[in-house]
């Protein structure tokens, strides 16, 4: 059986420039499909990577012709839930082209959605819920010509009827995963904000401890169980070296950005990590995201990760008011704000932070505010970024109860976290839009600021984005006032 991964050609976030990273979806089923045996005949066709515009990637598809094709992603990194738009539309181009090749989705928002998806989207055939083993199952059991009423984390029609099959308890053990099947990619292609390359964002764990409200990683997990969000699991420090070491050596990789939200829930894993990095002499450089909490809780292992390459720490404030960071369910403290901002910078890390706009109750007070208060406490670069509701997440549930949101008329070009999408209880779309912008204008305007960091003591890789972020700054602002398109 002939599987093909296809991602779609689009662009990335204004503030990120020229951005390319493997999918990391592709990478991690191809490789386990592999390993398994169930098909040898496997294949990526990044459009995105190599400059291919869809009706050019149809007619590659169609040459290939493929029996199954896959679409999907487990990042938000580059463009939120917009890849949705270029997914959908694929599949149908593709399903004109070859209507007896079926078409497979999952990852970001399809988990979430499965029934919605195979209603509204005739082209798509089935939507994996579940991870690695239920996307093996329902390989194995197309290869083989089999019902799918026992496979697990797969939905699917019967006689024309969306239906959902079992439940699919989550794969606890993540380094039982072989190595992402990085071969399949045209790794020489991937490139970080304009300048960091060779580029590759990675994956070392799933799911997160806390439970904010917004988050997008609510939609993917089966509708029927979303509180499989909770359960963190983590690939092993070792695993995770394994993985910089193949890139270093096979791949010639220099930067990489540890994608997943909470790369420092455990300190002892972080120092792991880092020890087995510097007794490998692998010469990575790298970016980490976490919550604030995490970030603090690593305070005594922030030199040694220094030392072995991290030169940007990222981190979400969202909001800065305890009764605020306690509505949303952040898990943090406005003094673990502070802290990781004071932590970082003491270690010439680089701090990227975000404050979000447009939750139910924001008004112009609360928004400047927010600003007010991320001003004061400094980041070096800050990104203000649009609540953007998540399937299964509480936000979600809000907006559809106020009417706010029509899944079936989501313009998903503009649902990537940089356009005001739906209203609150005080503002429009357009005012959130112009409050935002402001508050980025009034950030990066504030004397000595821009300079503070090109005269700092910062990694040049650092510097490099930041004049990405600027270069990006007109974009960004279009997007969010006036609608305009990035991805």
């Amino acid at each position: 059986m002939k599987v093909l991964f296809v991602m779609p050609k689009l662009g990335a976030w204004a503030t990120h420039g020229h951005h390319l990273a493997p999918n990391q979806l592709y990478a991690h089923w191809a490789s386990y499909i592999r390993e398994k045996g169930t098909t040898e005949d496997i294949e990526v066709l990044d459009c995105k990577a190599m400059d291919i515009p869809m009706d050019e990637m149809v007619e590659k598809v169609k040459q290939k012709n493929p029996d199954v094709v896959v679409l999907g992603e487990m990042l938000h990194s580059y463009g939120g839930y917009a890849t949705l738009w270029y997914f959908n539309e694929s599949a149908k181009l593709i399903k004109q082209a070859l209507p007896k090749t079926k078409i497979i989705l999952g990852g970001l928002w399809y988990s979430a959605m499965p029934i919605e998806t195979l209603t509204d989207n005739p082209a798509v055939d089935y939507i994996v819920m579940g991870e690695e083993e239920s996307f093996n199952d329902l390989i194995l059991a197309l290869k083989n010509n089999k019902s799918l009423k026992d496979v697990g984390g797969v939905s699917y029609r019967d006689n024309g009827k969306a239906v959902l099959g079992p439940y699919r308890p989550l794969l606890m053990d993540l380094d039982s995963l072989p190595l992402p099947a990085y071969d399949l990619f045209p790794m020489e292609k991937y490139v970080g904000h304009t300048y960091w390359k060779p580029f590759v964002e990675v994956v070392s764990s799933r799911g997160c401890p806390s439970a904010c409200t917004f988050c997008y990683e609510w939609d993917q997990y089966d509708p029927r169980n979303p509180g499989d969000f909770l359960k963190w699991r983590a690939k092993s420090a070792k695993r995770v070296i394994e993985e910089l070491e193949l890139l270093h050596k096979k791949f010639g990789v220099k930067v990489v950005v540890i994608q997943d939200d909470n790369f420092n829930v455990n300190p002892q894993r972080v120092e792991e990590f880092c020890n087995l990095k510097l007794e490998k002499d692998i010469p990575i450089k790298w970016v980490s995201l976490g919550r604030a909490v995490d970030w603090v809780n690593c305070e005594q292992v922030l030199p040694l990760m220094k030392k072995t390459g991290l030169f940007i720490g990222v981190f979400g404030i969202e909001v800065t008011t305890p009764e605020e960071l306690k509505k949303i369910a952040k898990g943090i403290t406005i003094d673990q704000i502070k802290k990781t901002i004071d932590i970082l910078r003491r270690n010439d890390i680089a701090v990227v932070a975000d404050i979000m706009v447009g939750f139910d109750y924001d008004n112009e007070q609360t928004i400047k505010q927010r600003f007010e208060f991320t001003d004061t406490v400094d980041p070096d670069i800050l990104w203000t970024g649009f609540v953007t509701p998540a399937p299964n997440s509480p936000i979600w549930k809000i907006g559809i109860k106020r009417g706010w949101i029509n899944y079936k008329n989501v313009d998903f070009r503009k649902w990537d976290f940089l356009h005001p999408v739906m209203p609150t209880d005080h503002l429009s779309i357009e005012e959130l839009g112009r409050l935002s912008a402001w508050c980025m204008r009034e950030f990066y305007s504030k004397p000595g600021r821009i300079n503070r960091i090109f005269e700092s003591n910062f990694d040049e890789l650092a510097k490099l984005c930041f004049k990405d972020v600027m270069d990006g700054m007109s974009k960004w602002e279009a997007g969010a006032t006036k609608g305009e398109i990035c991805v």
